[in-house]
């Protein structure tokens, strides 16, 4: 029994709770156009044609109000509206207020969500950095608005938008039906528009190992809504789920079936974050899909693997240098401790144009040649029977020192020439092409 209590408890927390970011209540001075929250001797118009749920939290007194067409008015206990005559002597003069157009927030943009593992880390303010598709809430995520708030969101998307749970003015739905029916009522329509369903009831995640999010169908919409800044690190990574180039480190993980997410998650920051010489780095971890590539060309389908973004806040040529530490610190970790925590093994790239797998790759590259210089072995013949004026014809595999290694490998091509197990390779390697024709008995 107690067992499947903490089975159960991690499973709680392997997800993202996401909240938004804006609200259109009335007492945020940011919502009003002159900046400051409506007084006594000033005069509240709200956009006729725009659609508007505010909420109201305390009593005011205005001269007078104008309202939307199609809007409503959430008052707080206590909360209302009264003419106060004679003015308000603190007021000024008075002014005719404006309250802001509310229409261009939308569900994908990544600057509108917070997210922590858990809803009382959002209450505390203990957030977590993500990718850009993961800033935008994943399908096994609960979404929060602020249950002393409103808000108007625009979902629009080409298919239908799924999550755990949504949070509205302090109820959380987590049944389809019961949301569908919010959705259709006078509040519902007033907070949430646009052309897709937003889908609620999902499961969590209860993969171990994690869950990859599901926004890559939405990249286009999140990325839109991103402003990428100008690099000048060396070579910039362009991490999996990412829609900017930046400079920083990226730890690529191979894992196990015993490898647990969030314990190891929360592994890295207690190591690594918690490092006063790290404190200005951020952490994204996530789990992706990745497609693999024979000789680094010709793709063969996709594998999962964990992704450690690592993101400085160093600026100009020292950015990324700070992350590439701590990754080469990760990779070091995982080299001696790895296989007691699932990992199989761990390589880092960096933008600094340095990684972990430059040795590995060198080595990589005699096992090619190894492998060529076999399937000649086995049988195999030569053959140069065609001219290309553009590549040097070969009667033998290079002997140039370094010629042959992996990067030199650029084309890899396997093709069946007959119905008895003949196949015919093509290899393009350091400007030149090579033909083996190989018959497997």
């Amino acid at each position: 029994m107690a067992l499947r209590h903490n089975v159960l408890l991690f499973l709680c927390i392997l997800h993202f709770a996401n909240q938004w970011i804006p609200d259109t209540d009335f007492e945020n001075a940011t919502n009003w156009d002159k900046g400051s929250v409506p007084c006594g001797n000033d005069q509240v118009v709200f956009l006729a044609q725009r659609k508007v749920s505010v909420y109201v939290e305390t009593a005011h007194t205005i001269t007078g109000m104008s309202l939307p067409v199609d809007g409503e008015l959430i008052l707080a206990s206590g909360a209302g509206f009264t003419v106060r005559e004679g003015g308000d002597p603190g007021c000024g003069s008075g002014v005719t207020a404006h309250f802001k157009d509310s229409e261009s927030m939308k569900w994908f943009d990544p600057t509108m969500w917070v997210a922590a593992t858990t809803i009382d880390d959002l209450h505390r303010g203990t957030y977590q950095f993500s990718v850009h598709e993961e800033s935008v809430p994943c399908q096994y995520d609960d979404v929060v608005f602020r249950e002393t708030t409103s808000f108007r969101v625009d979902v629009s998307s080409d298919h239908d938008v799924p999550v755990k749970s949504v949070s509205v003015l302090g109820k959380k739905f987590t049944s389809s039906s019961e949301f569908s029916q919010y959705l259709t009522s006078n509040s519902g329509k007033l907070q949430f528009h646009g052309s897709s369903s937003l889908k609620v009831g999902g499961s969590g995640c209860d993969d171990i190992t994690g869950c990859i999010c599901g926004n890559s169908g939405n990249r286009d919409k999140i990325c839109s809504n991103v402003k990428c800044d100008s690099l000048e690190c060396k070579k910039p990574l362009h991490p999996v789920g990412h829609c900017c180039d930046v400079c920083s480190a990226v730890v690529n993980i191979q894992f196990s079936s015993s490898f647990n997410f969030e314990s190891n998650r929360q592994r890295l920051q207690h190591l690594f974050l918690s490092q006063h010489k790290y404190e200005s780095t951020q952490m994204a971890m996530s789990k992706v899909s990745k497609e693999q590539r024979l000789l680094r060309v010709i793709p063969f389908g996709a594998t999962q693997e964990i992704q450690v973004l690592l993101l400085d806040q160093k600026t100009g040529q020292d950015a990324g240098k700070l992350a590439e530490a701590r990754a080469r610190d990760v990779v070091q970790d995982v080299h001696n401790h790895g296989l007691n925590i699932g990992i199989s093994s761990a390589e880092f790239q960096a933008s600094s144009g340095t990684s972990s797998s430059e040795a590995a790759g060198n080595n990589e590259g005699v096992v090619v040649c190894a492998v060529l210089g076999s399937l000649l072995g086995l049988g195999g013949t030569l053959d140069h029977g065609f001219d290309n004026p553009m590549f040097d014809k070969l009667t033998m595999m290079p002997e140039e020192p370094g010629l042959c290694h992996l990067e030199s490998v650029q084309v890899a091509l396997f093709l069946p020439v007959s119905s008895d197990e003949s196949y015919m390779i093509f290899v393009l390697m350091s400007g030149r092409i090579f033909s083996v024709n190989i018959v497997i008995s």
